[in-house]
Formats: structure tokens, sequence, C-alpha cells
């Protein structure tokens, strides 16, 4: 059965009400022999930040010389972007193998993200690798990650967002991201508001696991950035200089709680070294520049994020006359999210990203900052083409949208 076969029929498996629960997940992974129990796991759960805390810690235990995979949501281009062993990722033919050899022990019907779960533990125990870094999809306590038994937990935010699964409060939110911390393993929690940090320190307490709150600073600080090179600059306080192959206000707190993490893990400077500087965080304030435009494509997808996009967006070199092309998914917050992108550009084209969750146009017309001019083309391929002509192009509101830009532009 061919790739494109395989991956169609997973994305149908999408829904409410569909899916094993995390017994059921369990009770495959059992059948399957446990897969997630041959090696060392870093769970990582959080609203933002994710997938740069994900890709960088396993860039620092690859360079420290572990055989390292890496599982994150969603991906840019392909979906084979999800599942990676040491940088690279899995081939279509291994990707339709693991996921059919799934459906084989497949007693419950498995929801999308169960399948790519299941698939990717069971791919890594036939690799052998050595760790794995696992990044959950949807809050903790009930996501199907929340399987395994980890040497390290980190979580990077606390953020409202999935609010009408997780809870409208940061409190109940960070309950259910709290859900992935297991007795006696230590925790590595970012910055985050106080009534999320107390549920936080409560749950930790109740399971004996070590806490340790990570900020900016323990131990580096932004010296500077190079946009053009992707570069964060980052400085320690005796005055080293890391330099961090991403850009990004909040990099350096990410960096903050990998570096934190891996040195509980016995991993040393030169390996951390290393992965800063060789680390590929594609959708993240990521500068592309090309013959007629310089393209930003960063992967924010709700307000919290988009907040942080814009604080930085002002530090950039690329604010003057810049045009906006945005996208959003229908369960995200884009009201939110328009009022605070829209004031930032007087060129605003608005499309729809390449999902069936994409928000259509009434919803975004409606949900737009009186007085705002904006131009809709639903077909995203061609939003592209209007906006071409020189300047710069920031692309954000979803990472199904970035990703398709991204695919386009290499093209």
């Amino acid at each position: 059965m061919s790739f494109d076969v395989v991956f169609n029929y997973i994305l149908k498996r999408t829904g409410a009400g569909v899916g094993a629960g995390l017994e059921g997940f369990r009770a495959l992974l059992a059948r399957l022999e446990n897969p997630q129990e041959r090696y060392k796991i870093v769970h990582v759960a959080g609203t933002n930040g994710k997938g740069s805390v994900n890709t960088l810690m396993a860039a620092v235990l690859t360079a420290a010389g572990y055989k390292t995979g890496l599982f994150v949501s969603p991906h840019l281009v392909s979906p084979v972007e999800r599942i990676q062993i040491d940088g690279e990722n899995i081939s279509r033919q291994a990707f339709s193998k693991a996921v059919l050899d799934v459906f084989q022990e497949e007693e419950e019907e498995l929801n999308f993200f169960e399948i790519l779960t299941a698939a990717a533990l069971l791919y890594f125990a036939r690799q052998k690798v050595q760790y794995v870094v696992l990044e959950t999809g949807l809050g903790g306590r009930k996501d199907p990650t929340n399987v395994c038994t980890p040497v390290a937990c980190l979580i990077t935010s606390i953020g409202l967002d999935h609010t009408q699964y997780l809870g409208s409060s940061l409190a109940q939110i960070a309950f259910e991201k709290a859900g992935i911390i297991k007795p006696n393993v230590p925790v590595f929690a970012g910055e985050m508001a106080l009534s999320a940090r107390e549920v936080l320190r409560k749950t930790a307490k109740e399971r004996n696991a070590p806490l340790h709150f990570v900020k900016e600073g323990e131990p580096f600080t932004v010296a500077g950035y190079d946009f053009y090179r992707n570069q964060t600059l980052l400085h320690t306080e005796n005055g080293n200089e890391w330099p961090l192959h991403t850009l990004g206000a909040r990099q350096a707190v990410n960096a903050c709680l990998v570096y934190q993490a891996a040195k509980a893990l016995g991993l040393l400077d030169k390996a951390l070294k290393k992965a800063f500087q060789t680390v590929n965080l594609p959708g993240r304030f990521e500068v592309i520049s090309t013959e007629k435009n310089t393209w930003v494509l960063d992967g924010a997808h709700n307000p919290q994020a988009i907040e942080g996009l814009m604080k930085f967006w002002q530090q950039s070199p690329f604010g003057e006359n810049s045009a906006l092309l945005c996208g959003f998914m229908k369960d995200k917050d884009y009201k939110k999210m328009l009022s605070l992108l829209c004031p930032h550009f007087k060129h605003i084209f608005i499309t729809v990203p390449p999902s069936a969750r994409g928000a259509a146009e009434a919803d975004i017309r409606a949900a737009l900052p009186k007085g705002v001019k904006v131009t809709f083309e639903p077909d995203w391929q061609q939003a592209m083409r209007l906006v071409k002509g020189g300047g710069c192009v920031l692309c954000t509101g979803s990472f199904y949208l970035a990703g398709a830009v991204r695919g386009r532009i290499a093209k």
C-alpha cells in the first residue's frame, strides 16, 4: 500500500469520539510488546515552544553520541517530519510499514494521533534508538504519549489554547499538562503565570518529582540577533557566547530549559554547543530570501504565540512596509489573533490553510477588527501570488499554512 494511500486513510481517523483512549492505547502497545520500554524517553508538554524544545533536546542527545528518536507534530511539508532519528526523517516506506503493523494489532479503533504515536514508538524500538524525545499531542494527562515512564519531563509554557478540550483557565490547562509528571522523575518547566506554577508544584509534590522552574539567565541571555542567518546570539554571565541557529524572543528561555535538562542527564557543554549551532527549526521565525521577497515563516497559532511574535517582529528589521499573509484553524481564537496582528500591517492577505479545519471567509470577516481592510483569497497558492512583489512577507497563524508556503518557496 502506497504512502499517500496510508496517510490519507489515517487522516480520516479524526473527530470527536474517535480513539481507543489511554487504557485502550496501553493495551495496543502491550500487543506490540511495549516498544516504549526499550529506550529512555524525554517527555515534553506545553502550550507553546514544544517544537523548538523537542528539536533542540533531540539535537543535543544526538550530538552527545546517542542514537535519538524525535516525535513531533504537526508537520510543515510532509508527514514524515513527525518521526525522525538523528535529524533524519523516516522514509515514506518505513512510515507506511510502521502504520500498517500498528493496524495489524488494532482491536479498538484508534484515532489519527494514536496511530502516529504507536507507529513512532514501534519504529524507534526497531531501529534500536537509545533516547526518544516525545512530544504530547494535546494536553498531557489523557494524551497517548502519557503511557511512557520518562527519565525527564519538560513543560515549556502554559497558555490558553485548545480550551474546548483542556479548560478555560490557566490552572485547568496546567492540570492537564502536569499529567505527564511521574513519580520521582525530574521536571523542568519554563516561565508561566503563578496560577499555573502552583498547579505544577502541587502535582510534583504529590508525586515526589523534583521540580525546577527555569527562566532566562539560567544560564543564557540574549546578546543580539542575526536575522539573515537565522541566529539568536546568546551569552552567559561570564561572557561566553553560544550562537543558537534559530530566531525568536522565547528561544533564549527554550535554550535555558534544554540546557538544564541536558545537564541533569549528564550531557556535556560540547554536545550542547554543537547542537545549538547546527539545529534546524523550520517555521519558527524562519527567514527565507527569494529573488523577489523576503519571507518570514512562523507557525504561531494561538494568541499567546502571536503576542510574542508581534513583540519580536518589532525588534526585527522587517517591519516597515511589510505584508501579512495569514490563515487560521476554525477551532482557534482567530478573533484575538487578528486583533494582535492587524495593527502592524497595511497590506493584509488572508487565506484558508490547506486543511479541512481551516477557517472560512465569512467567519474571518466577522472576526476582523473594525475598519481593517484585507484581501481574502481562499486558495493559499493564489494568495501567495497576490502578495508577491517586493518587500517582506510575514506568513503566520497556522503551521499548516506556514508549511505549505515553505514547500512552495522551496520549489
